[in-house]
């Protein structure tokens, strides 16, 4: 699925490649940490950037700082506050072993000064300085350098016969929703409902997980009714800006997706109890409404008559990077 970002955004192949597939989440972290180990102490790069909070990020932390190496890690200072969620383990980890911490938002800053680190050297027998800095969100760089490329690319509203703001816009990838098969019959049948109720399509672009897990739970034929929910193949970026940019409301349990929909003025409804982005929630952009049904069609019904609240800068000016690239220099 990676390789149509690296096709339409025009990024090099990678010098080096693990080939590391599926699998269990230790044994994935932990043949990441070994394949990395063998490239850092062969290349000794005066600093390993880590993106986010994936296993990846976690094992190029953990690997980086056995051999001692710098850490900068950037969209540092994220917290959900559960504890049960993968992601939050390795953000927590990866933030308390990184030397430089790229915060996207005021809030993330604010995370990181309750758990200690303030950017001031530490009073130790060995004193190591964490340098805090309030960047903004490289995603929102993206975004914004994009997102008129996409307009002359996409064909998608095209392919699909969609007009602005006539459908919704979904997405379900976490395994939470995905591998419970009650949550996921919740979650489609009340986009089913929503497709009903406002007599506008529900774009659904499947990720081949996803895919699966609604095959073994028998749900396929939900989406039976092109009228309702219309399931779609797993798009590329160009193309889902374009879905985002133009869709009514969007509904995701999608750290990226929720804060593109801000990016672009769209209102979010959360498919899940809590989000990393709680500006997001306390401005009013975004609402929580999990896998209850009647929560979800009241958070979209609220959009739906009451609009979007004004959306002010939370993520930055579009220059996350620069100031990441200037902080590392």
């Amino acid at each position: 699925m990676s390789q149509v970002f690296f096709d339409e955004l025009g990024i090099p192949p990678p010098r080096f490649n693990l080939g590391i597939g599926s699998d269990s989440p230790a044994a994935q972290i932990g043949r990441m940490i070994i394949g990395l180990e063998e490239v850092l102490a062969s290349e000794r790069p005066d600093v390993v950037i880590v993106y986010g909070d994936t296993n990846s990020t976690l094992a190029g932390a953990i690997a980086a700082n056995k051999l001692r190496l710098p850490v900068a890690h950037v969209e540092a200072g994220l917290r959900s506050w559960n504890k049960s969620m993968p992601e939050e383990a390795n953000r927590v980890l990866c933030d308390h072993c990184s030397d430089w911490l790229f915060c996207p938002t005021v809030a993330s800053v604010a995370n990181l000064r309750r758990e200690g680190i303030t950017g001031a050297a530490r009073e130790t027998r060995h004193p190591r300085r964490q340098r805090l800095e309030l960047t903004g969100d490289v995603m929102l760089d993206s975004s914004l350098r994009f997102a008129a490329m996409a307009t002359q690319r996409s064909r998608i509203l095209n392919d699909l016969r969609l007009s602005e703001g006539e459908y919704f816009l979904a997405t379900i990838h976490r395994n939470f929703n995905t591998d419970d098969p009650d949550r996921l019959r919740r979650i489609l049948n009340a986009l089913q409902r929503l497709a009903e109720s406002h007599a506008a399509p529900v774009i659904l672009p499947v990720h081949p997980r996803t895919q699966q897990r609604i095959a073994e739970a028998g749900l396929i034929a939900l989406g039976s009714d092109p009228g309702l929910i219309r399931f779609i193949p797993a798009v590329g970026y160009f193309d889902m800006i374009q879905l985002e940019r133009h869709a009514r409301l969007v509904l995701t349990d999608s750290g990226g997706v929720q804060k593109e929909a801000y990016f672009f003025k769209r209102p979010c409804v959360l498919l899940r109890a809590e989000t990393e982005w709680t500006e997001l929630l306390e401005n009013g952009q975004a609402r929580l409404a999990d896998a209850d049904p009647d929560r979800i069609m009241a958070a979209a019904g609220a959009f739906l008559a009451d609009g979007l609240p004004a959306c002010p800068a939370l993520f930055g000016d579009g220059h996350a990077a620069d100031r990441i690239a200037a902080a590392l220099s």
